[in-house]
């Protein structure tokens, strides 16, 4: 009867977790984090679809001071018009959703590509969802039909309808194809 009592004070106490064991196999931060693979978002505005994001990893920070959503894996951004045309894409290898902020960073290898074959392309850009405004204060090169023009700034509308870049270093006109130089 003894040996009996002994074996289950042994195993009810082996039964125990500590704190410390626990966290080691689930970080405290790891319990505030929603992860979400191969995700869809769409954004609508008056019951319109506006924007689609997709990717390939979604991290979900369920952080009361600072929520946000982290993209570490990069996204494709689809911008769309009131009848579900795309008019632009914004693809990079890394994006954030600042909640409190309202802001979106995009970082690393940013492309925004418009459907009349403008392009720009930069390491960050920033959309500020309450100035309605897109910016970046890094270096930046714009591709147009006839001309390339770089320099260290951008702002923009976030409709990318009325921009302009900061600190221009220089623009070079492009020859269009079949076009004959002088002779």
């Amino acid at each position: 009867m003894l040996s009996a009592l002994f074996f289950s004070g042994l195993f009810l106490s082996s039964c125990r977790n500590e704190l410390s064991s626990i966290q080691e196999v689930f970080p405290p931060e790891a319990m505030f984090i929603e992860d979400v693979k191969d995700f869809e978002m769409l954004y609508s505005d008056s019951a319109r679809v506006r924007v689609r994001i997709r990717g390939p990893v979604m991290w979900r920070h369920l952080d009361e001071k600072n929520p946000r959503q982290e993209f570490p894996e990069g996204v494709e951004v689809e911008f769309f018009d009131p009848f579900f045309r795309v008019t632009s894409r914004l693809t990079s290898l890394y994006a954030v959703r600042l909640e409190n902020e309202k802001q979106i960073v995009v970082r690393d290898s940013v492309i925004w590509t418009g459907t009349n074959n403008e392009r720009l392309e930069t390491e960050e850009l920033i959309w500020d969802e309450n100035t309605k405004k897109v910016y970046t204060n890094k270096f930046v090169v714009v591709r147009r039909n006839d001309e390339i023009i770089w320099g260290h700034g951008f702002e923009s509308d976030q409709e990318f309808s009325r921009s302009r870049v900061k600190a221009i270093e220089g623009r070079i006109k492009v020859d269009q194809p079949g076009a004959r130089g002088p002779e």
